[in-house]
């Protein structure tokens, strides 16, 4: 079996290669190096500079990734891919291939998680404090030949542990998670997740939220993130160390966990979630004609908003609904626009306001009636859920139109009013995203 151990540098945020290293290891020998610096074409911030020692200056008449692809192709052909944190190498590797329209795969392995499965016990896999605790010499930390050099040692060294040809085929299988799970990250911590609906915790490795998600089968929505080529992803499955989680039973109680949980945390990779939400609110007006309309705007440009939604769409079924609950036109609801007489597709039965068959305070007294409806929206509402086991269910409180939280009960209580179930709520905070979330719910009841 050839190896081909290899560490690349790169820009970092736009993860462009300025210098690549390979040495191709038949298990007792190097037999082969490739060793370069690459123009990455892109701008070398100062910070990377400043770890790597390579700048602009350095990689300016050095060739492109294009230059060393056949270099590269050839070196690897035939081999197992080998590196310390192996996807971020591997992962670049693939991404300057694809940048000039070529596919690369080969095999890989990743000498951090062979050595936590090898060599256990260490508190640290990193490559500097690996090589410090095995007495291996590395020179020239963060140059790629320095430590792809390092790794070789490292990688003969596992090689020569018991149980290293059954660990190495475990690695190598197609069926096996172990070349996709981070290499920070214990096997057995995801392992340990569910295959049910909750919210789960990326963690870095001094224990700090890193993301939180919501997902109805846990383990397999945190298996597509080590699987995910994005740059986000990436990034996040390089610092993860821990994964934590709580299940929830149904999606729409993981949805209010999770909104929770960002906000407690403040993760750096929710970014989406800390923007500002965009809403839209239900208003009326009265025309020179006195006849009263409803109508939607971004809620910002509403004065006295009569209810605000998060959805556009939403909005527009809302609207549409009470029109015909209270037979107004949907001309005057704005559901129809540029016609002098309304001829709308499903809402028939307008009384002729928009006709001249219907006297205008007739018509207004109608709408008043759906302004003074949906004002008073003020529900009492337990929104019954599925429990997180056969014996529980899991219900969310809203009083008053507030919503006041979630929780989760046994079967075998006996409650007989709404206040009995105070003693299993989960006190949570009520806010804009929440609203959003429970909305539709709401309005689909």
């Amino acid at each position: 079996m050839i190896y081909t151990i290899i560490d690349v540098e790169t820009t970092g945020q736009s993860n462009r290669m300025t210098e690549i290293s390979v040495f191709k290891f038949d298990g007792h020998q190097v037999i082969d190096e490739f060793t370069s610096l690459i123009n990455p074409e892109a701008y070398i911030p100062q910070h990377i500079t400043a770890l790597t020692g390579i700048d602009s200056d350095m990689v300016a008449n050095a060739p492109t990734f294009a230059d060393v692809a056949e270099d590269i192709l050839k070196i690897t052909e035939d081999t197992i891919f080998v590196a310390h944190n192996v996807n971020f190498d591997y992962n670049v590797i693939q991404g300057e291939f694809k940048r000039i329209g070529q596919e690369f795969t080969r095999k890989k392995l990743c000498t951090v998680r062979l050595s936590r499965r090898l060599i256990p016990g260490h508190r640290s896999y990193s490559l500097g404090k690996i090589c410090k605790a095995l007495d291996i010499n590395l020179v020239d930390r963060h140059r790629a030949r320095g430590d792809a050099e390092a790794t070789v040692i490292l990688f003969e060294l596992l090689l020569q542990q018991p149980n290293s040809e059954d660990v190495f085929k475990e690695f190598l299988n197609k069926n096996s998670r172990e070349s996709t799970l981070p290499p920070n990250l214990p096997k057995e911590k995801f392992e340990a997740l569910p295959t049910t609906a909750g919210i789960y915790y990326f963690k870095n490795k001094k224990g700090k939220v890193i993301y939180v998600g919501k997902a109805i089968n846990i383990k397999k929505r945190v298996l597509s993130h080590f699987y995910s080529k994005t740059k986000k992803s990436l990034e996040m499955v390089r610092e993860t160390g821990d994964l934590d989680f709580e299940t929830s039973g149904s999606e729409l109680i993981a949805l209010l966990m999770e909104d929770a949980a960002i906000k407690h945390h403040f993760p750096i990779y929710n970014k989406v979630a800390k923007r500002t939400i965009q809403s839209f609110s239900i208003f009326s007006y009265e025309d020179r004609n006195g006849i009263l309309h409803l109508a939607s705007n971004k809620t910002r440009l509403v004065p006295n908003p009569i209810i605000t939604l998060f959805n556009i769409r939403d909005v527009r079924t809302y609207v549409e609904k009470n029109c015909e609950k209270f037979n107004l036109c949907p001309k005057y609801c704005h559901l129809q626009e540029a016609v002098t007489e309304c001829s709308h597709y499903s809402i028939t039965n307008c009384s002729g306001i928009c006709r001249g068959q219907e006297t205008v305070d007739n018509y207004n007294n109608r709408v008043l009636e759906a302004i003074h409806d949906m004002s008073n929206q003020k529900d009492n509402v337990i929104l019954k859920e599925k429990g997180r086991n056969n014996n529980e269910e899991a219900f969310v409180m809203i009083k008053d139109g507030e919503y006041l939280g979630y929780g989760f009960i046994s079967k075998d209580e006996q409650i007989n009013h709404i206040d009995d179930l105070n003693t299993f709520l989960i006190p949570q905070k009520n806010n804009m995203d929440i609203q959003k979330i429970l909305r539709p719910v709401l309005m689909n009841r």
